[in-house]
């Protein structure tokens, strides 16, 4: 029996979270910059059982179910992100599918993102499809938005599939992509100026998402201009990532974190706000929310010899410290064929 491998990054997002979703950028453009990072998911698929059994498994959380064939592929809240992309890539006969993500839940590092692009890529391996990372990412993205009906945007589903650093533009028209020219050294640098602080509370992103939506489709001007100033923001911090210039990204990344948080109360909660006050006492330059925020990381930037006070500082707020590299490789599939039993 064969089995493929996939696997995608997840990512920290700079600046710009936020304006990449469709109700902002489809109309005023929306911009992002942001890293993968080595926390991983990972998904194994197994073809070859017998009869049309379909059995999806998400080991980090536990869940396990069993569905006799993909005519009962049925979105109840379990596993949909796997069932999802059943039905956007059918397999013939049996299968198992199995996922597990090194960040943990709710982290806001984007890993539903990374998800989806593992599991098109896998699926697309097993069916003899080819697609580019770029088209992986937006198949990624309409799994979530237009399968699912699941608010979000797209910056998560390019991280997976691309890797790198990198510097979206969002618009009705399409995707445009530069990548960013941040080497291997400098990316070693900025994780010695950088604490990726979890603050043992998952985010809910689609509720705080459909609480600032609904205030921007109703003109609130509170949120169009936290929005405008957040998508400001993505050019110069990408000039700041080329030229490692660490402390003046952290200046644009806490200007972002302001504008975050004026778009919603829930974006920083009271766990997230002793956090930061932990942090900037123990000479943090800048920090922010990954993702959408209300709970979930932060990504703390400071001087180098600061920190691992800050580290210590975070933790004793309640905090704990993940380990994360930058990741320049994007979605990667691979077959293994397993040794046939005695």
């Amino acid at each position: 029996m064969t089995t493929v491998h996939a696997t995608a990054p997840t990512r920290i997002d700079f600046v710009g979270g936020w304006t990449d979703v469709t109700d902002y950028c489809d109309k005023e453009g929306g911009a992002v910059v942001n890293a993968a990072i080595d926390l991983r998911v990972h998904v194994e698929f197994l073809l070859g059982a017998r009869g049309r059994t379909i059995r999806l498994h998400a080991e980090d959380l536990g869940d396990h179910i069993t569905i006799k064939s993909s005519d009962a592929l049925v979105y109840d809240g379990q596993l949909d992100l796997h069932k999802a992309a059943l039905n956007m890539m059918p397999v013939t006969g049996g299968i198992e599918v199995i996922s597990r993500s090194d960040a943990p839940g709710g982290s806001g590092l984007g890993a539903s993102g990374a998800l989806d692009v593992a599991l098109l890529a896998g699926l697309a391996q097993m069916r003899n499809d080819r697609y580019d990372p770029e088209e992986l990412a937006e198949m990624g993205f309409q799994l979530e938005t237009q399968e699912l009906g699941l608010l979000g945007g797209r910056q998560d589903q390019y991280a997976a599939a691309l890797g790198g650093f990198s510097q979206f533009r969002f618009g009705a028209e399409g995707v445009e992509i530069r990548r960013l020219s941040v080497g291997e050294d400098a990316a070693r640098d900025l994780e010695r100026h950088m604490v990726l602080a979890y603050t043992g509370h998952s985010h809910f992103s689609s509720a705080t998402h459909a609480n600032v939506w609904a205030r921007y489709a109703d003109g609130e001007p509170s949120v169009t201009e936290a929005l405008d100033t957040i998508r400001e923001l993505a050019e110069p911090a990408a000039q700041s990532l080329e030229a490692s210039e660490w402390k003046r990204l952290a200046a644009l990344v806490d200007r972002n974190w302001a504008a975050q948080k004026a778009l919603d109360a829930t974006i920083s909660t009271a766990g997230t706000q002793a956090i930061e006050d932990a942090a900037r006492a123990a000479g943090a330059w800048g920090l922010k929310a990954t993702g959408a925020g209300a709970g979930g990381c932060l990504v703390i930037l400071c001087d180098a010899g600061d920190r691992d006070a800050v580290a210590e500082a975070v933790e004793a707020a309640g905090a704990s410290v993940l380990k994360a590299g930058f990741a320049f490789e994007g979605v990667t599939v691979w077959e293994e064929e397993d040794a046939p039993q005695a």
